[in-house]
């Protein structure tokens, strides 16, 4: 298998990762008003192209890029071009970004892959602090025997769930796959999978949340509403039937177990901007962003993005492709900006602004 290109090689992974349960079968609240987002102007200005003017006039009090699906691979040179090409553009757009979001699926859980990954970083310029979320790729050793092959039908080839979660969080530094950030006064919460396959079948490619977890939610979550700023919230898999691709991703379309008891918790938080990856659907398409009471944000993929074949499904865009978001806090707005890393251009259709009510000091 490592004789074939990364872009075969991913798209028999993506594709595998839709199909997997075939391999499997085999073997106190805040109200709106009092929000910090201005329901009464969205629709107004939600969807908007930034002109040269804009961008001068004002200068913003946080700015992070946010990319997913980066799919390092340690023998894999394309994977390592794309992601370093990625970092190289951002740092061109803005080379004094105060953080970097990484939304999963770094790699393929291999410890090779880790250790590529951390070269990477530290050879090519990039923000100062960089956070990561765990994806569903980071548990896939499980699907590889010793010899580095694919193999479903011993899955998960001696491996635990814990063991993949640790290789995690020893790569990013962390104590477990849910923690809080705070950067330049503003509030970065991550969410993670704390189980796979071995502990449910059932949990397929799915994110699945505990009590604890989304208890130590709530409770963030009603911290940081007080300050009267918006609040940035990371999880890998996506809400179901929400940003692009939520209707194909996963075949269940359910992509978190616990979904519905998340949306009710975010939905108390108008200032919630939630960040997804998971589905790798281009940034250009409709529904890239969504507001259900929060709002709702796709990031595409580095490695590979995919795109609506407008005849009920999906599929993946020219090798070349690779896309990203780039974030602008002002006083009185949150920038979501669309970026295609390939040809170091904005996307046009991807260019948002969530306004904002009150002033964030």
């Amino acid at each position: 298998m490592k004789t074939l290109s990364c872009t075969v090689f991913l798209t028999l992974c993506l594709i595998a990762a839709r199909l997997l349960p075939a391999f499997a079968a085999a073997d106190a609240p805040v109200s709106v008003t009092d929000s910090v987002y201005d329901e009464s102007v969205a629709d107004s200005v939600y969807n908007k192209s930034f002109t040269g003017s804009d961008i001068v006039k004002k200068k913003p009090r946080l700015t992070f890029p946010v990319v997913s699906d980066i799919h390092i691979q340690s023998w894999d040179g394309a994977s390592h071009q794309k992601f370093k090409s990625a970092l190289t553009d951002l740092h061109a757009v803005d080379a004094h970004s105060d953080a970097l979001v990484i939304n999963g699926d770094l790699a393929n859980g291999m410890p090779a892959d880790y250790d590529k990954l951390k070269e990477l970083i530290a050879e090519t310029p990039h923000a100062k602090h960089v956070m990561y979320s765990i994806g569903n790729h980071e548990f896939y050793k499980a699907w590889f025997d010793s010899s580095g092959n694919w193999n479903s039908a011993d899955f998960p080839n001696g491996q635990t769930e814990q063991a993949s979660i640790q290789r995690f969080l020893r790569f990013a530094g962390l104590k477990q796959v849910y923690y809080e950030r705070q950067i330049q006064g503003y509030s970065f919460i991550f969410l993670g999978s704390e189980q796979y396959r071995q502990s449910d079948p059932a949990n397929l490619e799915d994110a699945y949340l505990s009590d604890t977890q989304l208890d130590w939610l709530k409770q963030t979550l009603k911290k940081r509403a007080a300050g009267n700023k918006p609040v940035f919230v990371f999880l890998h898999q996506p809400l179901p039937h929400t940003v692009a691709g939520t209707s194909f991703c996963c075949v269940n379309n359910r992509a978190i177990v616990q979904h519905e008891e998340l949306k009710r918790i975010l939905s108390e938080y108008p200032e919630v901007i939630f960040f997804t990856a998971h589905t790798h659907w281009e940034l250009k398409l409709p529904d890239t962003l969504v507001r259900d009471g929060f709002t709702m944000v796709n990031s595409s993929s580095v490695i590979q993005p995919w795109t609506d074949n407008n005849n009920g499904g999906e599929t993946v865009l020219g090798p070349e492709a690779s896309e990203g978001l780039y974030v602008e806090v002002y006083k009185d707005e949150v920038r979501i900006r669309g970026r295609d890393f390939h040809n170091r251009r904005w996307i046009p259709e991807a260019q948002f602004s969530v306004p904002l009510k009150h002033s964030a000091d």
